[in-house]
């Protein structure tokens, strides 16, 4: 005579592993819940920092060819101000040729050689400071000023 065993889990054992799940999640969504906010603000301090090594490079090649008004990188034209990108949609906007229009919103600096060029990312809870500004230089020999606005992101 065979005797069957039952096999599988009891109710409470399904219970109690559901009761764990349930535990972990409470403690692991708010921490996903919250990376949204940092992958914005490490686009916008990365776009910050391709904007700077933009304005380098722009600066380097203006110095090496000995030009005042403007130059060309990757096909573009870069117009000048004290040999570094200006404001305008064909200065820093265009030294920035890979930024991906879907990602930010750019707005040119009037005028452009002393404005203020601002990227606002989009999709941020509140665009406006969710930022980074380029300010071209005033004077030779001084170097533009980039900053960033995470406030909002």
């Amino acid at each position: 005579m065979k005797t069957s065993l039952a096999r599988g889990f009891t109710l409470i054992e399904l219970v109690v592993v559901i009761t764990i799940l349930g535990i972990l999640a409470a403690f692991a969504v708010p921490r996903f819940i919250s990376l949204e906010t940092q992958a914005r603000a490490a686009t916008i301090n990365s776009l910050a920092g391709s904007i700077k090594s933009a304005a380098s490079l722009a600066r380097g090649m203006a110095m090496a060819t000995s030009a005042s008004a403007s130059i060309s990188m990757e096909g573009n034209t870069v117009n000048l101000v004290n040999s570094y990108p200006d404001a305008g949609a064909t200065g820093i906007s265009n030294a920035l040729s890979v930024i991906a229009a879907s990602d930010f919103t750019f707005t040119p600096g009037a005028p452009v050689a002393t404005g203020t060029a601002k990227w606002t990312k989009v999709g941020a809870a509140t665009p406006a400071n969710c930022a980074v500004t380029y300010v071209p230089p005033v004077a030779a020999g001084a170097a533009p000023a980039v900053a960033v606005d995470v406030s909002g992101c």
